[in-house]
């Protein structure tokens, strides 16, 4: 659908660009034309398939490839059939040649008894069936005999006997513009001219070149006949490796276009789950977060029960025993002493706990102010020390975030209290990098791996396992760090 909706935005495309190409003035017309034609191209190129689009282009290279290969073929066929028959024409054309030119090892030059014979010579039915003029060329480039009589004793350039002269057959099919080939044009019959060189019969040096005009039509049709085998051999392989090309391609695009499909399914899955995984964290999270707001309810309600309730009524069995007191004997009130400090110590457990679980109102207080007033009741209700390290911490926190620091640090030091004796309280607290760093230590033994597990004895509000549900449902990292120099129980936040 992606495909069809960018195919027709390409057409929209195309027909804007067509209407403003209507509109605009003559002078550039044509370039827009232009672009619009060139921008067609590459749209439909764009939306051929990727086997289309390899065999066009393989058809491209391979075909240039192949015409070039066809081309140099054809041309070394050419040039191997058109030496061979020059190489037997000249072996033909000396044995005829050669007797007559021997006397110009001497005078350089022809008798008119050797004219005559050559004359003669090519006058014979069987040599002029093949072989339609003769010429014979001294060294200078003088043509010392010639069936054109017209150019007989006439120098010439020797471009063409030079190589003769040193002993190679020269031939050519298609160079008939010299001057000295007046003759030959005018015959209007295809012809190839050979240079052979003919030798001295008993030195074997090189004494004159004969040139004949051979006829080549049936060379012309060999050579045709051959080239066009050649050039059908050629496209068959071109189109063969094509074919074959294509359905290679063809079979790994379609491979190509499945995994792609496979992968999109997968792709859109693992999107629907992300988006499933998400929804549940953010579900969970404001689970944790309602638990944790309903469990502090939970305990300001039960530390008011413990206020209003059982301590109310202590007070009250200290009172009513004080009045006891003043109307029994002596050995009641030894029994009612023992009484009265149960009673008192009992009191003051309950104040102890309703204080512990009642939080003041922090609300309006910065983290700074929230920390220092844990550090003062800690040490009001327990007579102890705790120093204070705080670096710069943020003025605003959500109340979640609040009463877990507050509940964090009164347990932790509740803990150095039972366990360290108070010994070396120190709360430490710093914002870095976004990250909020809380730890309360103690120089005290340090803790039972037991205690770390399970949380402290008893006496604990909250434990320590509690402590570690608290800050982790607020996406925060719960560490304690113990050994013999001490305790340090650990929060880290990411605000």
């Amino acid at each position: 659908m992606a495909k069809d909706a960018k195919a027709e935005s390409e057409n929209a495309t195309f027909t804007a660009l067509e209407t403003e190409a209507l509109v605009e003035p003559a002078p550039v017309g044509d370039a827009a034309r232009n672009g619009i034609w060139r921008t067609r191209i590459r749209v439909k190129a764009r939306n051929l398939s990727r086997s289309t689009q390899f065999v066009v282009a393989a058809a491209v290279i391979l075909g240039l490839t192949m015409f070039f290969v066809g081309k140099l073929v054809s041309a070394r066929i050419e040039s191997a059939a058109v030496h061979s028959a020059a190489e037997a024409g000249a072996q033909y054309m000396d044995t005829f040649l050669e007797p007559y030119v021997q006397e110009m090892s001497r005078d350089n030059k022809l008798s008119a008894a050797s004219v005559q014979s050559l004359d003669h010579l090519t006058e014979s039915r069987s040599l002029k069936h093949h072989i339609v003029s003769i010429k014979i060329w001294r060294a200078d480039g003088t043509v010392v005999y010639s069936t054109n009589k017209a150019i007989t004793n006439h120098t010439f350039p020797m471009d063409e006997i030079t190589e003769a002269l040193k002993g190679k057959v020269v031939t050519d099919l298609e160079g008939l513009n010299e001057d000295e080939n007046e003759f030959e044009r005018n015959l209007n019959v295809p012809l190839y001219e050979i240079y052979a060189p003919l030798r001295d019969s008993s030195t074997r040096k090189v004494i004159a070149v004969g040139e004949f005009y051979e006829k080549a039509g049936s060379l012309k049709r060999e050579i045709n006949r051959v080239r066009e085998q050649v050039w059908v051999v050629v496209g068959a392989a071109t189109l063969a490796m094509l074919t074959l090309l294509f359905f290679i391609v063809r079979r790994g695009d379609k491979i190509i276009q499945r995994q792609q499909v496979a992968l999109r399914l997968r792709l859109q899955e693992q999107t629907r789950l992300h988006s499933s995984n998400a929804e549940l964290q953010r579900k969970m999270a404001t689970a944790t977060q309602e638990f944790s707001h309903v469990n502090e309810l939970t305990l300001r309600r039960i530390g008011a029960d413990l206020h209003d309730g059982p301590a109310q009524l202590l007070t009250l069995i200290l009172i009513r025993l004080d009045d006891l007191a003043e109307n029994c004997s002596a050995v009641d009130q030894e029994s009612l002493e023992t009484i009265r400090g149960a009673a008192t110590d009992a009191l003051r457990e309950v104040r102890d706990l309703s204080r512990g679980l009642a939080l003041p109102e922090i609300n309006e207080l910065s983290l700074v102010e929230e920390l220092q007033l844990v550090a003062q009741r800690h040490e009001q209700r327990t007579g102890t020390k705790v120093t204070l390290t705080l670096g710069l911490l943020p003025e605003a926190a959500s109340l979640p975030l609040r009463l877990c620091l507050y509940r964090f640090v009164q347990e932790a030091l509740n803990n150095a209290y039972l366990h360290a004796n108070g010994e070396g309280q120190v709360i430490e607290a710093h914002y870095s990098d976004e990250l909020l760093n809380i730890s309360v230590r103690d120089s005290g033994p340090g803790m039972a791996a037991d205690a770390m597990l399970q949380g402290a004895s008893g006496r604990t509000r909250l434990g320590l396992a509690g402590l570690r549900y608290r800050i982790e449902s607020l996406g925060g990292l719960f560490s304690i760090d113990s050994g013999v120099s001490g305790t340090s129980v650990n929060a880290q936040f990411k605000l």
